[in-house]
């Protein structure tokens, strides 16, 4: 299996799953379980901090609104890939996609937490129900779309392990059932296997054929339901501080969306490679560390530009809590972008790890200000997030590490260090089919 494995793009981690980080996690994901247990048992009130002044609070402001940029790296390396043929970003691909498939499907559950009335989501599944007016339905189909679709991205790294795997799981299994097995019972696990073998190879290539119109489809959906949840805060003028109120939420939000991905894709690639021990991914990562002060430039000067044309400059050296994180947030922002704009840079390590975080924390930043922060319901509410929903939040977090550390020790998804650079320097393709052949 490794012989096979050095030959291909991707492949899978052969160290040890159960560490102490492992079990770390795994605690911090069973006390969110029992908090959200606790949630559906007892009612939305006896683990949050909630009101009708803010029925939004951090599970929406992160899990779904600042979670879902974060987790936009699958979206963001697949326009460098697809849409500006740059091959040499494909290896940071099916990790990319990992992470936004955890984190795209755990903002859709934490939904279902922040719902008042959960048992009332079916109506969603009723299109006599529907409102499609609405920007928040779009974002609810709009996620739920993608999910699907990341889930149907993903399955080559399944193929790959089904049509080259000796399957012992399986014999393991039926001889489980029959201890003292017999010639047929081993019969029966061979011909099993052989079919699967056979009819993966079958299907493979077919899928290949048709992932390009996946791979279209997930292209389309981030881009709608990104600048829609921006759109979302068009309707709360009066209650949205001026600092972040302004007609060009939409595309605010659709530009964070994509420097928050490339800073991401970095951040995990660093990260992992750090911890697992691997060869950092320089070559891939100082390419999108050249993207990312550009996206970061235009980003800036539309929020800068609005302020001026709204007249709303002055706000920004006001004093007081909002022209603060306004200022925090500016700063975070242009601070990693001007880094970044120097070249040397981009292949330290170090450097793309700082960076990254910077861009990380400023676009994520201006996301809790538009939902969180510069949201003001009225005279006399007061919100700050509950131990309960704290801990709820940082459990589907830790859910998603333990999901990740899991699904690259058994499926091919980090980039083959044999290989990578190789693969940085062939010829763009233009077809999109060779996604799964890897």
């Amino acid at each position: 299996m490794r012989e096979h494995e050095h030959s291909k793009e991707f492949v899978r981690v052969h160290r040890p799953l159960f560490t102490k980080p492992f079990y770390f996690f795994l605690a911090l994901s069973l006390v969110g379980v029992y908090f959200i247990i606790l949630r559906f048992v007892k009612g939305i009130g006896a683990v949050s901090n909630l009101s009708d002044g803010y029925p939004w609070g951090i599970w929406i402001a992160y899990d779904v609104a600042t979670g879902t940029a974060i987790a936009c790296g699958g979206y963001a390396i697949a326009i460098l890939v697809y849409i500006r043929n740059r091959w040499q970003y494909h290896p940071l691909i099916r990790s990319a996609i990992l992470t936004s498939l955890f984190g795209y499907c755990l903002a859709g559950f934490s939904v279902m937490v922040d719902i008042g009335r959960p048992w009332n989501a079916y109506g969603f599944f009723m299109p006599s129900r529907w409102q499609p007016n609405s920007a928040m339905f779009e974002v609810a189909l709009c996620i739920m779309g993608y999910c699907m679709v990341q889930i149907i991205e993903f399955f080559p790294s399944l193929f790959c392990v089904l049509e080259h795997s000796k399957m012992t799981w399986l014999q393991k299994a039926i001889y489980h059932f029959h201890p003292r097995h017999t010639p047929q019972d081993e019969t029966l696990v061979r011909t099993t296997v052989a079919w699967v073998h056979s009819a993966v190879a079958w299907f493979h290539p077919k899928f290949n054929n048709i992932l390009i119109f996946i791979v279209a489809l997930g292209l389309v959906l981030p881009t709608m339901h990104q600048s829609s949840l921006g759109s979302l805060m068009l309707i709360a003028p009066t209650k949205l501080h001026p600092l972040w109120h302004t007609g060009f939420l939409p595309l605010l939000f659709l530009i964070n969306c994509m420097y928050m991905g490339y800073a991401i894709v970095i951040l995990e690639s660093l990260v992992s490679s750090y911890l697992l021990k691997r060869e950092y991914e320089v070559d891939e990562l100082s390419g999108l560390a050249h993207i990312i002060p550009w996206l970061a430039a235009v980003w800036l000067s539309v929020r800068l530009g609005d302020l001026i044309q709204r007249d709303q400059i002055a706000l920004i050296f006001k004093g007081d809590k909002y022209s603060l994180f306004f200022l925090l947030e500016f700063l975070l922002l242009a601070g990693g972008s001007l880094l970044l704009f120097e070249s040397k840079r981009w292949r330290s390590p170090r450097w793309l790890f700082a960076t990254a975080v910077m861009m990380l924390l400023g676009g994520a930043l201006y996301r809790f200000n538009v939902y969180l922060i510069g949201f003001i319901p009225g005279t006399g509410w007061r919100y700050f997030p509950s131990f309960a929903e704290l801990m709820i939040s940082v459990g589907i977090v830790s859910i998603e590490i333990l999901g990740y550390q899991v699904l690259i020790r058994y499926l091919p998804v980090l980039p083959n260090p044999h290989m990578h650079r190789d693969i940085a320097h062939v010829k763009p393709v233009k077809s999109a089919g060779a996604v799964a052949r890897a």
